[in-house]
Order: C-alpha cells, then structure tokens, then sequence
C-alpha cells in the first residue's frame, strides 16, 4: 500500500505558504532575504527608496563598486538621480529572481512592486511617465502609484498605456472605489483600441497594517472610541473579471488580478 510522505515544512512561513491560500510578498528587494523567502514560498517582493536605502546598509559590499562605477559613468548625475538608478537596478535583479514564479503562474505571481518617485504625488503627468519608464525595465514589474487626487488618474492613464498598477496610500473604501474604476476605465480603452489586457494584473493595496499602528497608538493614549470594525479593511468591486486575492505582512491586504471583482476583507 502507498504511504503519502508528510510534508517537511522548512519554517513556519513555508508551512503557512503551502497549507493556506496567503500569497506571501517580501517586503525588501535584498536579493538575500528575497533568496530566502523564495526558497519558503514567497511569490512577490517590493522595492522603493526606504528599501534600497536598507538593501545597502546590509549589502554594501555587493554594490559599492557598481555605485563608483555609476559616479564615474554619469560624472553629472545629481545624488538623487544615481540613487533612483540603485532603485532601478536592485529592482531589476530581484524581479529576475520571481521571474520563475511569474513565467510558472502566467503572470497571477511572481512580480517585483517597484514604486514612483513618492514627491510626484501631486503630478499625474510625471508620475504616469516614470510608471510605464519603470514597467519596461522587467516583465513582471507592478508599479505602484498612489491613491492621490492626482494619483487616481495617472491611474487610469498608466493602466491604459499597459502598466499593471500597484496602487498605494489607500485606506479608505472610497479610495479602494475610486481605484477599482479608473482601472476599469484604463482596461476598457485599452480593449476599445484592440490592446492586450489579459496579461495584466493591477492590485489595489488596502494599508490595513498602517491604520492598526496608528490605533494602536490611540489605544496607548485611551482613545477607546473604536470598533471592532475599524480594525479591518473591507472593498468590494463589481466587474466582468475575476481577481484574487493576497496577504500583505507590511501593508495589510492587496486586492489584484483580472480586474477588480471581488470582495476582500483582512487585519494585520
């Protein structure tokens, strides 16, 4: 008789990968702690400046030539303008660690969230110009925008240029809305023109995790009018397309794929 072997699980993250439905995202671009949290079932990373600043204070020794080399390459470059290409870069080398997952999942996993220059929130022009820039720089990139009155339609327009959007700074059901049909208006432009969506995969992140901190912090003051209700986040969309969802350690809950027509509800 045949013995179904046990699963040996490597840590507790690998168990909770393989035994429940959680999509587990990390929350650096170092390309060692992202080895690791693939070889334990993660399906995602992310990268923004906070990050890379992070990254390098690890692995210094891995990119301090690459940086000298950058300063003798671009002699004119500003400080900031070296440090957004170490963004670019260290995203590109963790997206082409996922790469296997995003060509393995056709697309539903596997993507490296890369962020927009977060001082262009009030600049839908240039910010929807530094999204599609930074899609290009790999197949799997998701690049996030924030949930800004003028983040909305970069939103829009970035979706219909062809760049998965990760939208960000959102908190609030109206914003989760608001995402939900500028994505939905940017994907039906696209189909109107003949353009491919079905590769796409647009995520709207509910930062559930950021709103407990700062109750958490008002409990501690005994502020004690909260709800229980208050201490989850809840979007619901209505659409042709299915998507998923995936459990966000850092920023609470993250609602993607195919396009915007679920219900999604999750604490910290």
């Amino acid at each position: 008789m045949n013995r179904t072997s046990a699963v040996v699980y490597k840590s507790p993250l690998h168990e909770m990968t393989l035994s429940t439905p959680t999509c587990l995202w990390n929350d650096s671009a170092s390309i060692q702690e992202l080895t690791y949290s693939i070889e334990h079932g993660a399906t995602g990373a992310t990268c923004n400046p906070v990050i890379v600043l992070g990254v390098l204070q690890k692995e210094m020794s891995q990119w301090k030539d690459r940086i000298q080399a950058l300063i003798q390459e671009r002699p004119m470059a500003s400080e900031d303008e070296l440090a957004w290409q170490l963004v670019r870069e260290i995203s590109v080398k963790s997206a082409a660690l996922l790469q296997p997952i995003f060509d393995a999942q056709r697309g539903k996993n596997g993507r490296l969230s890369i962020q927009t220059d977060p001082r262009l929130f009030r600049d839908s022009h240039t910010m929807v110009e530094q999204a599609v820039e930074f899609s290009r720089l790999a197949p799997n990139m998701i690049v996030k925008i924030p949930v800004t009155r003028a983040g909305i339609p970069a939103i829009e327009e970035a979706t219909h240029r062809g760049v998965s959007i990760n939208a960000t700074v959102c908190f609030s059901l109206p914003q989760c809305v608001a995402v939900a049909e500028a994505v939905e208006r940017g994907l039906k432009r696209r189909e109107k023109e003949g353009k491919e969506i079905a590769s796409m995969g647009p995520v709207c992140t509910i930062m559930v995790g950021r709103l407990d901190d700062w109750l958490k912090v008002l409990v501690d003051r005994k502020i004690s009018q909260l709800t229980p209700a208050i201490w989850s986040g809840r979007a619901s969309w209505s659409s042709r397309k299915p998507i998923s969802c995936s459990a966000s350690v850092d920023t609470g809950f993250a609602c993607s794929r195919r396009h915007f027509a679920t219900t999604c509800t999750g604490a910290r």
